[in-house]
């Protein structure tokens, strides 16, 4: 895959927390292996980091010290370093605060804007809808549709689920209905 330009972020972002900000960029993919040129390494970190608009305080400081959304940086910065042309991201927000969630969906959109194609897995379909310009559920192994972003709930519900006709969509189409029903009567009382 990484021949072919497509880079992977899983969801345990597989960094070393006991290693610093820039051996984890280049882990197995050091300057000058036999003799660490740790000062170009640093140099390159930074570049993408700076090119990111990451918020790392040090280079130098251990990963286990970062937060989540700062670590998620330290694993997209890692797959920026061979210069992919695709990025697949698994589950990025996961198990993230609001702000951290916020910082990351910021990341995507700094790394599109580079001209980068980003595939990003997840099951919050909220996060989905704020970086997405087309949504495609899987399901089953198969592809079972292909959204806007704008996509009503019951729409990707039905899809992701398999079920036209569960809670979430009969819930939707009864608010639909009754919000509905409710213009339909504050057209009547403004009519003269």
């Amino acid at each position: 895959a990484l021949t072919l330009g497509i880079a992977t972020v899983f969801q345990d972002l597989a960094l070393c927390e006991n290693l610093d900000v820039v051996a984890n960029i280049f882990l197995g993919n050091e300057l000058s292996p036999l003799r660490l040129d740790e000062v170009a390494m640093e140099m390159r970190a930074w570049t993408l980091l700076n090119e990111l608009s990451a918020r790392i305080p040090s280079v130098r400081e251990a990963v286990a010290s970062l937060s989540g959304g700062q670590r998620q940086t330290v694993a997209i910065a890692r797959s920026l370093l061979l210069e992919p042309k695709l990025i697949l991201l698994d589950e990025p927000t996961a198990a993230l605060g609001v702000a951290q969630t916020a910082e990351v969906l910021n990341l995507i959109d700094r790394v599109r804007a580079r001209g980068l194609g980003v595939v990003m897995i997840s099951h919050n379909m909220e996060d989905v809808r704020a970086v997405a310009d087309r949504i495609v559920v899987l399901r089953l192994g198969r592809n079972n549709g292909v959204f806007e972003p704008d996509a009503s709930n019951q729409d990707l519900v039905s899809a992701i689920t398999g079920a036209s006709n569960n809670a979430v969509s009969r819930r939707a189409e009864r608010l639909r209905m009754e919000r509905d029903h409710s213009s339909s009567a504050q057209a009547e009382e403004l009519r003269p």
